[in-house]
């Protein structure tokens, strides 16, 4: 697993979004999986900017969605479909054509996980999956003691995850369903390039439990460690916790160019 450490979430947007740009030139048809929330933010807005300016053509791109909420209509503004329409297909110039995702509103929730999953895999597989990471250590919806193993499937949500979720629904947790449909580990490490951001203070313990700490269900994210291409990318907040942190910054400063992340 490789940690760098920038100074700021600007940077560490600017970071993934050039590896994803460098990506896309070679791969004109990358799969490329996206998260929602506040993180990805800064990822997306760089990698807007350069679609803007011609630096990456995203003609033949195409996106992954990562979860999505169980119940809530596709058009509802808070559907993660609907989020990632608003803040990555149409920034990017990406039509709905190009976009897989699972469907939360099917009457056999179950039947649509292992439709998508195997859809991710008939489309050749995810070719680089960003991800964000809950307080807990959660990946996408992988809550605490979540199979090391597991597929696309349904979730019950923590009661901090509602919590945390809550700002995205005028701060009603009421409104927050307890349901999602989720990419698993399992799926989510057969993704040929993992990379993971976190950004601020309050992710430090979950990200030095996930980098340094055992490889244990308690703490999904650590799964990563078993990856043979992961990337955790964290600013210096969120690194606060990190033991190897000098390691890791010496690390990176020597890497040769060309490698990227």
């Amino acid at each position: 697993m490789e940690v760098v450490i920038v100074p700021d979430a600007k940077a560490g947007g600017e970071l993934i979004a050039e590896a994803m740009a460098q990506l896309l030139r070679r791969k004109p048809d990358a799969l490329l999986g996206v998260a929602t929330g506040s993180t990805p933010l800064p990822v997306y807005e760089a990698l807007a900017a350069r679609v803007r300016s011609g630096a990456v053509d995203t003609a033949r791109a195409r996106i992954a969605q990562l979860d999505e909420y169980v119940g809530l209509p596709a058009d509802h503004p808070e559907s993660y479909r609907s989020v990632l329409r608003r803040e990555v297909l149409e920034p990017l110039g990406i039509g709905m054509d190009a976009f897989l995702g699972p469907d939360g509103t099917a009457e056999d929730v179950q039947a649509a996980c292992e439709e998508y999953d195997r859809a991710l895999g008939e489309a050749g597989g995810v070719d680089l999956q960003l991800l964000g990471i809950g307080t807990d250590g959660h990946i996408g919806f992988n809550e605490p003691c979540s199979s090391l193993a597991s597929r696309t499937r349904i979730k019950t949500l923590t009661e901090q995850t509602r919590v945390d979720n809550a700002r995205f629904f005028d701060g009603d947790i009421e409104q927050v369903p307890h349901h999602v449909i989720t990419q698993g580990i399992g799926t989510i490490l057969e993704a040929r390039h993992v990379v993971l951001l976190a950004t601020g203070e309050g992710k430090a313990d979950a990200v030095a439990a996930s980098v340094e700490g055992p490889v244990a269900a308690l703490c999904p994210a650590s799964a990563l460690q078993l990856h043979p291409h992961a990337t955790v990318v964290v600013d210096e907040a969120a690194a606060g916790k990190l033991k190897l942190a000098d390691y890791f910054r010496h690390t990176y400063a020597h890497k040769p160019d060309w490698q990227g992340i």
